[in-house]
């Protein structure tokens, strides 16, 4: 459902949140190897983020990754929006089209109803969730792993 990009983006904003503010920036190389995760496709991906005002980037020896925004403001739909775009929430699972365009053609796909039953719920859901909610989950439980 969401590409790997995305997931990465995600697990890596809980490390980045989840990281004593007195530290400062973290590394990439840091960040990478502590979540198993190839560097260069990590780095990509967070200055993807960089460039939309989430995270704070700066080069260097002493360089790093930073929150810019507080983790309560920063939801998933934010997040999934910058890396992988707003599909999801919008394109129909079977056409190439926005299931907009499809309902105005009135040729729904085979599982239209259906799924804008879990899209709205997926909405809902992506836009009430937290970087911040989920460090709480991460810290509260054993079970959960980032």
């Amino acid at each position: 459902m969401l590409s790997n990009s995305c997931r990465y983006g995600i697990r890596a904003l809980i490390y980045i949140a989840s990281q004593p503010k007195e530290s400062g920036k973290t590394g990439i190389r840091k960040i990478a190897k502590d979540l198993d995760l190839p560097t260069p496709f990590l780095a990509k991906i967070l200055q993807q983020l960089a460039k939309q005002k989430i995270l704070n980037s700066s080069k260097g020896p002493h360089g790093g990754f930073s929150l810019l925004k507080d983790p309560k403001k920063i939801t998933l739909i934010d997040i999934v929006k910058t890396i992988d775009g707003d599909g999801i929430f919008t394109n129909c699972i079977i056409h190439n089209r926005t299931c907009k365009s499809v309902d105005q053609l009135q040729y729904p796909c085979a599982v239209h109803d259906e799924f804008s039953i879990l899209r709205k719920d997926l909405i809902s859901l992506f836009s009430s969730r937290t970087i911040h909610d989920l460090v709480v989950r991460v810290a509260d439980t054993e079970k959960v792993v980032i």
